[in-house]
């Protein structure tokens, strides 16, 4: 094993033992993985997962960890994070990212670059490759309207999705379903006044910060909205559990759709909020609730 880490060292990658999580989420939760690595380039990236799967060594793919929720415990696996995949090209009003790079950047890239469609997006947390993997979406948009092509590896090969055959849905696309690895995608928008552009990211972003929690620590919105007309945080703050809290996690007091760590958050703290949060509606609502976060743990 070691072994096999020091070619990954070689090709370009930073390789850390025994990595807490709770480093790299921003739910600030997570115990240590037997090694996270961090290729450098899309060349590194793509032999660690080669070298992965021909080895069949269990591993995870990550981009920012702000969709996550990490349990305590050590988990054996091989965590391959993407952040520093951040190259960018553009043709015209297309723009190609590598999976990696942070949404909100991508947005200012467009901006500067006078290409509209992405500004309903600016503020969301995550990596290009995460928003489109759970197709993210805000203000009655989502990043799928936008997106060209998707390529992808599986199984050791290269191939380039379209947007047909990525199948977006609500909060979902194939690459939630099939053995699919974002490598880039490139999106198609159209021209814009930058003076606009910036204007309206700018009024999304404010609109973020006098909603959100963004002060504390969370994983973003934990639940899907079960149907259009059924909004979760306000059914959570119905029901009263606006503040309530189990050790160090709370359902935010600013956004009942939250989970934040309000100090010293444990796994089980946050996953017992979000089962008194689904029983509770349920029960008075008749609702199914299921989680947009993702998470992580040694059954699953």
């Amino acid at each position: 094993m070691d072994e096999l880490f020091e070619r990954f060292f070689l090709e370009g990658c930073e390789v850390r033992k025994n990595e807490s999580m709770a480093c790299h989420t921003s739910m600030k939760v997570g115990g240590p993985v037997k090694y996270l690595v961090l290729p450098n380039h899309m060349y590194g990236f793509e032999r660690v997962v080669k070298e992965l799967e021909s080895t069949q060594v269990p591993y995870k793919i990550m981009g920012l960890g702000t969709n996550l929720l990490v349990q305590d415990g050590y988990m054996d696996v091989v965590v391959v994070k993407t952040e520093r995949l951040t190259s960018f090209e553009v043709d015209g009003r297309r723009v190609t990212v590598e999976s990696g790079i942070a949404l909100k950047r991508l947005c200012e890239i467009c901006a500067e670059l006078g290409l509209s469609g992405l500004e309903f997006a600016y503020g969301i947390p995550g990596s290009v490759g995460g928003a489109v993997f759970m197709n993210a979406g805000a203000y009655g948009r989502e990043i799928g309207e936008f997106v060209e092509s998707v390529e992808v590896m599986k199984e050791g090969r290269t191939y380039v999705v379209s947007k047909s055959e990525a199948s977006f849905s609500y909060r979902s696309s194939v690459f939630k379903h099939e053995n699919m690895i974002i490598k880039r995608v490139t999106f198609s928008l159209k021209a814009g006044e930058r003076e606009r552009i910036r204007r309206e990211m700018r009024e999304h972003l404010l609109k973020r910060l006098e909603k959100q929690p963004l002060d504390l620590p969370s994983a973003g919105s934990v639940f899907k909205r079960p149907r259009p007309d059924f909004y979760v945080g306000k059914a959570l703050e119905e029901l009263g559990l606006k503040g309530f809290r189990v050790g160090g996690a709370q359902i935010s007091e600013k956004h009942a759709g939250f989970v934040v760590n309000v100090g010293g958050a444990r796994f089980e703290d946050v996953i017992s909020l979000i089962e008194i949060a689904k029983r509770k509606v349920r029960e008075v609502f008749g609702v199914e609730l299921e989680t947009e976060i993702e998470i992580w743990k040694n059954d699953l």
